[in-house]
C-alpha cells in the first residue's frame, strides 16, 4: 500500500513554484450575486448561509493542498460574525497589472478571479470555479481582509462588495497567512443569519479527516459564558473517517485495521479506506478535491464497480462460489460496507456550482486500476479478512434471493402487483396524484373521525393499528409480507426497494397523522424509517408530511380558538380575557370529525410539516443510531440532544 508520506510526496513536487500577482486571473466581472444569490450558493436559507463559511475554508483548504496550510482557526464572534484565519502564503498584494488594483481586492471584488484557472498557484483546488471569495463577499454586510505576507500586515475593508478604503499596511508580521472576517447580510438571508455550531463543527472535522494532520480549530465565543471551543488533526486521515462512522453508528467492525489503499498518477491521486460492519446497511461517501459528491461520479461508480469484480474473482479463485453459483451482486458485496473514496486532480470536472458529482472518466480510471492492483494483494495477503468478508457477502445474497422469494409470495397473497386496495383504505374519488392525498392514521378511532371529516375528492384515509415492524431492525426478507407495512405499500402503489417507481404514486402527498404523544412519535419514527430506506424518494421529492393536530381546545361562551402549544394556549387564554375552558387532546380519537377536519385536514386552515432530507448522509446516521439495536449510541445521542426536546403534557 502506498504511504501518506508518498502521496503527499506527489501533491507538493511543484509547492514552491512562484504564487503572486501574476498568476490571478480575471475571467469576468461581479455582478449578479446579490440579485441571485441562490445561483452561487443553492439557497438563502440557513444551508446558504453556512456555505459562506464553507467557502472561505475550503480556501484555505487549498492552501493545505499545496503544501503551505497547516493550521486554520474558524471562530464565531458575537453577533454571529465568522472569522477564518490560516498559516498559509496569504493572497498576493501587488498590483494587478489588468485592473490596476491591488491583487487581493480583486480577489474578493471579481467573480471568477483566483489562481485556480491554468496558472500554477494550485495544482489541486476544491475551488473549481474561483467564485468562493467574491461571492461571500457581495453577500456580506462588510467582510474585513488581512493578508500578513512578506512582513507586513495588509488590511481592507468591504461593505455589501464594494471596497470602502484602500488596502494598506497596518503593521509588522511575524509570519504569512490571511485572516477574513464577514458578516453575512440580513437583507440577503432573511430567515435568519444565526449560525449552528454542530452544522460547521461537521463540516470542518470532515474536512481535517480528509486533510491527514492538518489542524482545524472551531470555536464558538457568542457566549463569553460558555466559549465551546473543538479541535481536529486526524494523522489517520480517511480511515480515521471510516473509524469514527463505525463507531458512531455503533456498528461492529468484521475486521480490526481498516483496508488504506492510494495510487498517484503525475498530478491526481486517488485513495481508498474501507472497513465491513455487522450492519446490513452500506455507507459510502465520496469526495473530489475534498469536495462531497453527494450524487458520486465517476470515482464511486469505479470503486462499486472494481470492489464487485475482485470480490467474485477472489471467491472463485477460492472455491468460496461454486461454478453453478451466480456471482455476488452489487447490493450483496456492499452490506456492511463503510468506505471513503477521495480523489484529487487538478482539473475537476463538476456538474454546476454545487459540485454534487464527478465527471471525470480519467478519476474512473484510476480508482479502478487502484482496487485491481492493490485489494486483490491485500485479501490474498490477509486471507481471514478476505473470508470474513465474503462469507457476509454470500450470506446477503442468500438474503436477497430469499426476499425475491417473499417479494413474490407477498404479491400473490396480499395483491401487491394487483390493483385490489387494503380493506381498511377509504380512497378518494379523484385519481390525479397531483391533486390527492393520502392520510395515514393511528389507530381506528382517529381513522374513523378522519373518514368522516375528510373530504372525500382527493383525501384518502388508511388507519394503521397494531405494532409496526422496525425495519431498521429488519432484513429486507422480514419488510416483504409485513401485515402492517403491505397495506402502505398497496395503498401508495409504487412499490419498495428495488421495485420502487415514483412514477406510480397514488397520492401526491403522503401524511402520517398520529397522536401528539410519545405513542405517536415512536410511530412516526417508524415510518419514516420505513420511507428512508425503502422509499427514499418519497421524501427526496417532497411528497412525506406531518400533520400538525392541536395540543388544546381553547373555548369562552362560543368563542373557539385551537392551540398548537402551550404558549399558544396562554395567549388564547388572555385574548379572550380569561376564565376559558381548556380541553387537552390526548389523541385524535378525541376529536370529532368537524374538529379534525377545521384544525388539522382543511387546506385553508391546517398545518403540516414537509418532511425533507438535506442531508442523507447525516440523516442515515440518525436513523441507525435511534432505531438500530445498539444501546450505548443511542444514549449518548438522547444525552447530548435532551435540550432540545420539549416536555410534553401528556
Amino acid at each position: 500500500m502506498s504511504t501518506e508520506l508518498e502521496k503527499d510526496t506527489q501533491l507538493n513536487e511543484q509547492a514552491h513554484e512562484a504564487y503572486d500577482e501574476s498568476q490571478i486571473q480575471v475571467l469576468e466581472g461581479l455582478e449578479a450575486v446579490r440579485k441571485r444569490p441562490g445561483m452561487y450558493i443553492g439557497s438563502t436559507g440557513p444551508r446558504g448561509l453556512h456555505h459562506l463559511v464553507y467557502e472561505i475554508v475550503d480556501n484555505s483548504i487549498d492552501e493545505a493542498l499545496a503544501g503551505f496550510c497547516t493550521h486554520i482557526e474558524v471562530d464565531i464572534l458575537p453577533g454571529d460574525i465568522i472569522s477564518v484565519r490560516d498559516n498559509g502564503r496569504g493572497i498576493p498584494v501587488g498590483i494587478n497589472e489588468k485592473l490596476g488594483i491591488p491583487t487581493v481586492t480583486v480577489v474578493l471584488t471579481v467573480l471568477h478571479a483566483g489562481g485556480k484557472f491554468g496558472g500554477s498557484g494550485y495544482k489541486v483546488s476544491g475551488g473549481l470555479h474561483g467564485v468562493g471569495s467574491s461571492v461571500v463577499n457581495a453577500l456580506s454586510e462588510w467582510l474585513e481582509v488581512e493578508i500578513s505576507r512578506e512582513g507586513k500586515v495588509h488590511a481592507q475593508r468591504f461593505e455589501r462588495g464594494v471596497a470602502v478604503n484602500d488596502l494598506t499596511v497596518i503593521g509588522d508580521a511575524d509570519c504569512d497567512g490571511t485572516l477574513i472576517r464577514f458578516k453575512a447580510d440580513a437583507e440577503i438571508f432573511n430567515e435568519t443569519t444565526e449560525y449552528e455550531f454542530e452544522v460547521l463543527q461537521k463540516r470542518l472535522r470532515e474536512q481535517a479527516f480528509l486533510n491527514a494532520g492538518l489542524k482545524i480549530t472551531l470555536t464558538d465565543r457568542r457566549n463569553e459564558k460558555n466559549i465551546v471551543s473543538e479541535e481536529y488533526c486526524y494523522e489517520g486521515g480517511i480511515s480515521s473517517f471510516v473509524e469514527f462512522i463505525n463507531k458512531t453508528r455503533g456498528y461492529v467492525p468484521l475486521h480490526e485495521q481498516v483496508i488504506h489503499l492510494s495510487t498517484v498518477s503525475g498530478d491526481s491521486v486517488a485513495e481508498v479506506a474501507l472497513q465491513y460492519n455487522d450492519s446490513y446497511n452500506e455507507n459510502i461517501i465520496s469526495f473530489a478535491n475534498n469536495i462531497h459528491t453527494v450524487d458520486g461520479g465517476t470515482h464511486e461508480n469505479a470503486f462499486k464497480v472494481g470492489i464487485t469484480r475482485i470480490l467474485n474473482a477472489y471467491a472463485r479463485r477460492h472455491n468460496m462460489l461454486k461454478e453453478a453459483d451466480s456471482n455476488l451482486k452489487g447490493d450483496d458485496v456492499r452490506e456492511g460496507l463503510a468506505a471513503v473514496v477521495s480523489v484529487k486532480l487538478t482539473d475537476a470536472q463538476f456538474e454546476g456550482q454545487t459540485k454534487a458529482k464527478l465527471g471525470n472518466t480519467s478519476m474512473g480510471t484510476l480508482v479502478n486500476q487502484l482496487l485491481s492492483e492493490k485489494l486483490a494483494d491485500y485479501l490474498e495477503e490477509n486471507p481471514y479478512v478476505a473470508r470474513a468478508i465474503l462469507e457476509k457477502s454470500i450470506n446477503a445474497a442468500r438474503v436477497r434471493e430469499a426476499a425475491q422469494k417473499a417479494r413474490e409470495n407477498a404479491r400473490k397473497k396480499n395483491g401487491l402487483a394487483a390493483t385490489r386496495m387494503p380493506d381498511k383504505l377509504a380512497d378518494c374519488i379523484w385519481s390525479d396524484a397531483e391533486r390527492t392525498e393520502l392520510y395515514i392514521v393511528e389507530g381506528d378511532s382517529a381513522g374513523g373521525s378522519a373518514k368522516q371529516g375528510r373530504d372525500r375528492n382527493f383525501q384518502a384515509i388508511l388507519p394503521l393499528w397494531g405494532k409496526m415492524l422496525n425495519v431498521e431492525k429488519a432484513r429486507i426478507d422480514k419488510v416483504y409480507g409485513n401485515d402492517k407495512l403491505t397495506p402502505v405499500v398497496i395503498a401508495l402503489g409504487c412499490g419498495i426497494g428495488d421495485d420502487f417507481d415514483v412514477s406510480k404514486l397514488r397520492y401526491g402527498k403522503v401524511i402520517i397523522m398520529a397522536d401528539a404523544d410519545v405513542d405517536g412519535s415512536h410511530i412516526r419514527t417508524l415510518l419514516l424509517t420505513f420511507f428512508f430506506r425503502y422509499m427514499r424518494p418519497l421524501i427526496e421529492e417532497g411528497h412525506v408530511y406531518i400533520a400538525q393536530p392541536p395540543l388544546f381546545k381553547v373555548q369562552k361562551g362560543k368563542q373557539v380558538r385551537y392551540a398548537f402549544n402551550d404558549e399558544e394556549r396562554d395567549l388564547y387564554i388572555q385574548e379572550l380575557g380569561g376564565n376559558a375552558d381548556i380541553q387537552r387532546y390526548k389523541g385524535l380519537g378525541e376529536m370529532d370529525p368537524e374538529q379534525l377536519w377545521e384544525t388539522t385536514m382543511d387546506p385553508a386552515f391546517r398545518t403540516m410539516l414537509r418532511v425533507e432530507m438535506e442531508d442523507a448522509e447525516a440523516a442515515d446516521e440518525v436513523f441507525t443510531i435511534l432505531m438500530g439495536d445498539k444501546v450505548e449510541p443511542r444514549r449518548e445521542f438522547i444525552e447530548k440532544n435532551a435540550q432540545y426536546v420539549t416536555n410534553l403534557d401528556v
